[in-house]
């Protein structure tokens, strides 16, 4: 897998301050994604078992107060993304704290996954599914670009957030 940019120190993709990775490859080309560069799965940077350690020394760092990983992109669930971004995921919930959350966005629909993609999001906490659709944008919705796109969220650590932050 591929990854075109980790961002060590984010309050854009999700709650809190947050370590998000931007994965290269998609195959849904949504007309008016602002994200075209991650389109490619050969874009970036090869996907390193170094950079996996990174992400969790930066989610692991007490200095800073950080919420969890964000995984965007491109599609972590694209299936040439699975295997690593699988092992990103259990690596997070194996080394870091439990109140460590991981956020993805991805093209997919919930009812369109494989098995193989509800794999990895078994292991994850918020979901944003659904591709961009350019006449459902809607720049006040929060943590989506466009009203079609929906938001999970998985029992995990969330039973002290607000609804309203997340359904908006």
């Amino acid at each position: 897998m591929n990854y075109c940019k980790y961002i060590p120190i984010d309050v854009l993709n999700g709650l809190g301050t947050r370590c998000t990775l931007f994965v290269a490859g998609c195959e849904h080309h949504c007309p008016g994604c602002y994200n075209q560069s991650t389109w490619n799965v050969n874009a970036g940077f090869p996907f390193t078992e170094e950079m996996c350690d990174q992400i969790i020394q930066d989610l692991n760092d007490t200095r800073i107060h950080r919420r969890g990983l964000s995984l965007t992109g491109g599609d972590p669930l694209l299936p040439a993304n699975l295997s690593v971004v699988k092992s990103i995921c259990e690596r997070v919930r194996r080394e870091c704290p439990l109140d460590k959350d991981i956020w993805l966005w991805t093209g997919y629909t919930k009812n369109e996954l494989t098995p193989e993609q509800l794999e990895v999001v078994n292991l994850i906490d918020v979901l944003i599914d659904g591709k961009f659709e350019e006449d459902k944008k809607d720049p006040s919705l929060s943590f989506r670009g466009s009203s079609n796109q929906i938001i999970y969220r998985f029992n995990r650590s969330y039973a002290s957030w607000k609804n309203d932050l997340l359904d908006k």
